[in-house]
C-alpha cells in the first residue's frame, strides 16, 4: 500500500498566516506594504516590526506580540493614528460615476456603474481611505457612524474573503479581456491581403504576429512578460 509523500510546510509560511489572522484586513497600506498578508509575511521574515498598524492598534499589537514573543510597543506615529472606525461615504450631488473609487476598493465595498451615483455599503467598509486619493472630483469623506465603529474578527475574516474574491475576479477578467483581443488580432491578422495587393501588407502581418507572440508568451508565463 502506497501512500503519497506530504511536503512539509514553509514554516515562514505558517507564521505569516497566524501573523494574518491577527490583523484586521483592511488592506489600507498604511504600514507601507501592499496589504495585511504583504506586511504579515515581511514580519515573519524579520524585516518589518509589529507597530506598524495604526487601525489594529493596541489590541493588534498584543496579538503580533504574543505570537512573535517580542515585546509590546506603541503604533508607530510614522504610520498615522489609531482612530475609531471611519466609514468612507460618497456625496451623491458630486458624483460623476468615473468607478474610480470602485476599482480602488480592495473589498468590495463600493457600488455603482459607469456614469452613474456611486455608494458606500457602510457594513463592509473597512474605512481604508483607498476610494479618497482617485476621485477626480473629491467627494468622498470619512465618516463617524456609531453603530459601525466597531471592526470585530469576524468581520476582518469576511473582509479578507471578500478581497480575496476581488482578486480572483479581476484575473479571471484580465484573463477574458487578453483572449478577446488575441482572437481580434487573429481576425485582423487572417483579414491582410497575401496576393501584393496592399505594399503595408507584410509589415501590418509582421506587426500583429509581433503583438500575438507577446501575449501567448505574456500567458504562459502567468503574467510576468513585460
Amino acid at each position: 500500500m502506497s501512500s503519497s509523500a506530504t511536503i512539509p510546510e514553509n514554516p515562514i509560511d505558517t507564521l505569516s498566516r497566524t501573523l494574518d489572522d491577527c490583523l484586521p484586513q483592511t488592506q489600507c497600506t498604511q504600514c507601507g506594504y501592499e496589504g495585511c498578508l504583504p506586511y504579515a509575511k515581511a514580519m515573519a521574515q524579520g524585516q518589518a516590526d509589529l507597530n506598524r498598524c495604526p487601525p489594529g492598534g493596541d489590541a493588534t499589537i498584543a496579538k503580533l506580540s504574543a505570537v512573535l514573543g517580542l515585546p509590546v510597543k506603541p503604533v508607530d506615529p510614522s504610520c498615522g493614528a489609531t482612530i475609531e472606525r471611519h466609514i468612507a461615504s460618497i456625496n451623491p450631488e458630486h458624483c460623476i460615476g468615473c468607478t474610480l473609487c470602485i476599482k480602488a476598493c480592495p473589498v468590495d465595498a463600493i457600488i455603482g456603474s459607469n456614469k452613474h451615483r456611486h455608494a458606500v455599503i457602510a457594513s463592509l467598509c473597512t474605512g481604508c481611505e483607498l476610494c479618497i486619493p482617485p476621485c477626480p472630483v473629491d467627494c468622498i469623506d470619512m465618516v463617524f457612524i456609531p453603530q459601525h465603529s466597531e471592526w470585530t474578527t469576524e468581520q476582518a475574516f469576511e473582509a479578507r474573503e471578500r478581497m480575496h474574491g476581488r482578486n480572483k475576479r479581476l484575473v479571471r477578467q484580465k484573463q477574458e479581456q487578453d483572449e478577446f483581443l488575441e482572437g481580434k488580432a487573429i481576425r485582423k491578422l487572417d483579414s491582410i491581403a497575401h496576393d501584393g495587393s496592399d505594399p503595408e501588407a507584410d509589415k501590418k502581418r509582421a506587426i500583429l504576429q509581433a503583438v500575438l507572440a507577446k501575449a501567448r508568451a505574456k500567458r504562459q508565463s502567468g503574467g510576468q512578460a513585460s
